[in-house]
This record gives structure tokens, sequence and C-alpha cells, in this order.
């Protein structure tokens, strides 16, 4: 029998064979510390405006850095992205993690170190799973948005630039681009 033989959580790793070899992770984070919180209460650049009660409209939530399952065969692909929509019922059943059907919307958050994996991978995964809407917002200098949509399994750009962005799927939204502000990030030389 190969082991895992199904998805697991950091907490499930306590009752796993012991072994010193072929030891990997498949999220960011460490297996040993406690598991992150469901409903996240920190603020992402595109997270904070969203969860706005003016905004996001009734029926949908917002959670920040989620695991998502894309794949389910073995192995599994379980990604992280920035902040994902999904319907707030599936909130409510308090899954231990997501999988990407449920996901309305996903958004990455771009970063020097995150660029390729952002715009390349993730992506072509994302589209691959079905995820219907993919965002990709770089706030390196002036916040810039890229939105996708799902088109025959294929993301096509609706919208790349600066400014206001408004749009009528999943739902009605507009998000003053500006307003989110800037990060600073450290030129290479």
């Amino acid at each position: 029998m190969t082991w895992p033989d199904h998805l697991m959580t950091s907490g499930s790793s306590t009752n796993s064979p012991r072994t010193t070899r072929g030891a990997t992770s498949s999220r960011k984070a460490s297996s040993k510390g406690p598991r992150k919180p469901l409903v996240s209460t920190s603020s992402s650049s595109l997270g904070s405006p969203l969860r706005s009660d003016r905004i996001l409209p009734e029926g949908w939530a917002v959670i920040s850095e989620p695991e998502v399952v894309i794949t389910r065969t073995y192995p599994p692909t379980v990604r992280v992205p920035d902040v994902i929509v999904l319907g707030l019922d599936r909130i409510l059943e308090r899954p231990t993690r997501f999988h990407a059907q449920d996901v309305a919307l996903a958004v990455e958050v771009l970063s020097p170190g995150s660029r390729r994996v952002d715009n390349l991978v993730k992506r072509s995964e994302y589209a691959e799973a079905g995820i219907p809407f993919y965002w990709v917002l770089d706030i390196t200098d002036q916040p810039r948005l890229a939105a996708h949509r799902l088109v025959d399994g294929v993301y096509e750009e609706d919208f790349n630039g600066t400014g206001v962005f408004m749009t009528g799927e999943p739902f009605d939204l507009r998000i003053d681009l500006d307003a989110l502000g800037t990060r600073i990030v450290p030129k290479r030389e």
C-alpha cells in the first residue's frame, strides 16, 4: 500500500509511517505548526476592500490564503491562493480545505518571487481545474489588475489596467485600484 492514500491535513501527519526519505510538503507553511484559521482576519490588499458589506454582495465570502485542492488524483495538487471568493453556504460547512469547484474567483497578489508562478503555473492549473475567474493584482508600483474569465477551458483577459475596475461577474463589483495603496518593493541592483 502506498501512503498516504488520501488527502491529509497537517494534523493527520501524526499517524504517518516514519521515513527519512522523500519528505515533501504540499503547501507553503510547515506542517509542524497549528493549521491556519479557516477565515483569516488578516487583510490582503484586495481581500480587505472585498470584505466590505458595501462591495461584496450578500451570499458571498472572501477567504485569505486558504488551501484549495486543484487536482484530487494522487498525488493531489493543493494551492494556497492569496484570496478566494466563494458562496457563503460553503463556508458555513466549515471544511478543512476547499476544492476548485467551490471557488468562483481566485486572486493572486504578485510579489517579486511569485510572478512566474502566479502568471503561468497557477493560471494554467486554475483554468484546468475550472475556476471561473482568476485575477492577478500587481501592487509593486501603481496597483494594476489583470482580470481573467474562463472560456472553453482557457482564461481570456477581460481587463488589464489601473484606475477603476468594474465587472458584472461573478457579481457586480467596482474597485478603485488606486485606493488599494502601494507596496514598497526593493529594486534589485
